[in-house]
């Protein structure tokens, strides 16, 4: 009998293994509730690019999509702050962990974890892919239509764990006219290209100064060439947005542009890339 159950004892590299796979299956039967996934990548930080991730998810919360937010920029998680539920309280729970909520929309961040808003995320590689990996498995969005991934900026662990685990509907790039930057983002497009993940197309935000006095629109970042540079990698261009004092001042104090001011240029332009996904994305299946 001492030896049958010898026998039956796992290693702890054979139960290692073992979780994983219990993992991986997790990760399958959550991300099959959720019909749409769309991951949200930049080459270069500084764009703006979990001001676009979250403001498309009010978007898409607005046309009455249930609609989730997962923010993977482990050490710079802004999407809270940007939602205005930062301090909130994760509930734990026998079916996962509950997601915050607020203006229709599900929201996960590491943000919910840290001790206080100044600690930092001193993670190497494997901790940050694992802790993803945990958001996929054993966060409880329940059934959802969007699920927008804001990735922190480059081609690392983060992004390349997204690509890798998620059955992505698309991707949308975002840059900013700036030379510089434009080169960071064509490795971004190679990175989802090498991944065989559709692009949805790429936008270019801050693309000029709006005057709040004269309302004249001032190209502070250059004038930029995104749009030929799409054309050229043969990557649909979403469109320019302009850098404007509201954006900023929404995200800073919690409440989307797209929800703050709806009429707003930059809202209107914002709406428009939502529906340009809606068409092609979401009603196209």
């Amino acid at each position: 009998m001492a030896t049958e159950e010898k026998e039956l004892k796992y290693s702890a590299e054979e139960e290692h293994k073992i979780k994983l796979m219990q993992q991986e299956v997790d990760i399958v039967r959550r991300m099959s509730k959720i019909k749409h996934k769309i991951a949200v990548m930049s080459g270069k930080g500084g764009v703006g690019k979990s001001t676009i991730a979250v403001n498309l998810a009010a978007a898409f919360a607005k046309k009455g999509y249930k609609t989730g937010i997962m923010d993977v920029d482990i050490h710079g998680p802004n999407v809270p702050m940007m939602l205005g539920v930062e301090g909130k309280h994760l509930i734990f729970t026998s079916d996962g962990i509950q997601p915050v909520e607020t203006e229709g929309i599900k929201i996960m961040s590491v943000g919910f974890f840290l001790d206080s808003l100044d600690s930092p995320v001193i993670w190497r590689g494997p901790k940050k892919t694992g802790v993803i990996k945990q958001f996929l498995s054993e966060v409880n969005w329940g059934d959802l239509d969007v699920l927008i991934i804001d990735n922190p900026p480059g081609t690392g662990d983060e992004p390349l764990t997204i690509l890798q685990s998620v059955p992505l509907d698309g991707v949308v790039l975002v840059t900013t006219p700036q030379a510089v930057v434009q080169e960071d983002v064509r490795k971004g497009i190679n990175l989802v290209l090498d991944s065989k993940v559709p692009i949805i197309g790429i936008v270019e935000n801050m693309s000029g100064f709006i005057c709040p006095h004269c309302n004249e629109e001032v190209p502070i970042f250059g004038s930029g060439n995104t749009e030929e540079m799409a054309k050229k990698m043969d990557v649909h261009f979403l469109g320019k947005l302009p850098l404007n004092v509201e954006t900023p001042v929404s995200s800073d104090t919690g409440t989307p542009i797209v929800i703050k001011d709806p009429n707003s240029d930059i809202a209107i332009k914002i709406s428009e890339i939502a529906n340009y996904i809606e068409k092609t994305v979401i009603k196209k299946k």
